[in-house]
């Protein structure tokens, strides 16, 4: 909790900390790979450097934080805490890596703000900074001792004993090395992959858990085309195939199917469909008879991941039903769903939990629809691929 004077020098200098907070991420980023290139090429993701994605993230998540601690001194943001602190368990980040943040993250901002940067300016951040830092060191190591692993300790080798492909998807089923149990996982949750790629860099993705079977891993891969092209996806999806070693982190994430017994909304577009998928599997697996509404958008069928796998799920369950919508079906489609998805348009009843996975402007336009609906904000969860420019709370 920030010092009461520290609570006032934040307040007044807020607006221009926020106003410059885009300037202060990329000088910031600059100086820490000038001074850490390993960073860069081993842990950070270049394509979202390269993008400006992971500035702007950095940069709405001081902000917000700052923001908080003014608002509700003593209650600091616990979703946003928590989906750092599974997005940095699963890379396994150390709380001595907090400590080189700081210095860079101060030498920006003294650099972008200048001689407004006064000790006591610098101190009052450096409040906030700690603040911040030191709640999710303490949720990484809660996190670090659920999976039963040292701090940071969260790589190891799996050989790819399955490899199933469907167009731009593909799906990898993985066993230890060593023989060793598989680490314990929840529906919904994603496991980092590390690969080195032609140039030497050893690049991390998340990739989100589709399945459960037996003594293996399994996680899908999108084949990411565009300006650029995904680095580590494509490398996945040509270089590595059945007997490969992979070296994978232990699974987390914060966005995970709920135990109770109330009704369920999975609501997913594109390659979101994979944590709903093993969503749906863990209901059927667990006889579940909670009422399922799953929904999915895609561009169209053959588009599609996983579209047998929703049917013959939603198939077994005793109480669910499917809707999918398709910008622009390939065949014969209801008027009705195509274009883009209206969770208007179905009956969800009163104490539903949603989970929604997908692009921003999917889950924009589905929370906002829900919200509408009257779903308290509270009992919708979102997972957004990448890093979160969203923070979509009211």
């Amino acid at each position: 909790m920030l010092s009461e004077r520290s609570i006032e020098t934040v307040r007044a200098t807020l607006p221009a900390v926020s106003g410059a907070i885009g300037e202060i991420a990329s000088v910031f980023y600059d100086k820490l790979f000038a001074a850490h290139p390993g960073l860069l090429r081993d842990l950070f993701n270049r394509g979202n450097q390269a993008s400006g994605a992971q500035q702007q993230a950095l940069a709405g998540s001081i902000a917000a934080f700052g923001s908080a601690l003014l608002e509700y001194p003593g209650t600091p943001p616990e979703a946003m805490l928590s989906r750092i602190a599974h997005k940095h368990a699963s890379l396994g980040i150390t709380p001595d890596q907090y400590s080189i943040v700081h210095t860079n993250l101060f030498a920006a901002i003294a650099e972008v703000l200048g001689e407004a940067v006064t000790d006591e300016v610098a101190a009052a951040w450096s409040e906030v900074y700690w603040s911040m830092a030191d709640a999710l060191i303490a949720i990484e190591a809660r996190l670090y001792a659920e999976a039963g692993i040292p701090d940071g300790d969260v790589w190891r080798e799996y050989r790819v004993v399955g490899r199933l492909s469907d167009d731009d998807v593909v799906t990898f089923i993985v066993r230890p090395v060593d023989g060793s149990p598989i680490p314990a996982s929840r529906p919904g949750q994603y496991v980092s992959v590390q690969v080195e790629l032609p140039d030497g860099a050893r690049q991390i993705r998340q990739y989100s858990l589709s399945g459960a079977p037996a003594d293996a891993l399994q996680f899908t891969v999108k084949k990411v085309v565009g300006q650029p092209d995904g680095e580590v996806s494509n490398h996945l999806h040509e270089r590595i195939a059945e007997g490969d070693i992979l070296r994978i982190g232990a699974p987390f994430g914060d966005v995970t199917l709920d135990d109770g017994d109330g009704p369920v909304l999975l609501a997913s577009a594109g390659i979101g469909c994979t944590p709903m998928i093993s969503m749906l599997n863990h209901l059927v697996a667990t006889d579940s008879p909670r009422q399922v509404i799953a929904v999915h958008a895609d561009r169209a069928q053959g588009a599609h991941a996983f579209r047998a796998d929703l049917d013959q799920l939603v198939a077994k369950l005793p109480n669910a039903t499917a809707h999918v919508w398709y910008e622009a079906p390939e065949s014969p489609w209801p008027t009705d769903r195509a274009g883009l998805v209206d969770l208007t348009a179905i009956s969800i009843p009163k104490g539903i939990t949603a989970y929604l996975c997908g692009p921003l402007p999917f889950l924009r336009a589905a929370r906002a629809q829900l919200r509408e609906l009257g779903v308290p904000a509270a009992d919708i969860h979102y997972e957004v691929f990448g890093p979160d420019l969203w923070l979509g709370q009211d």
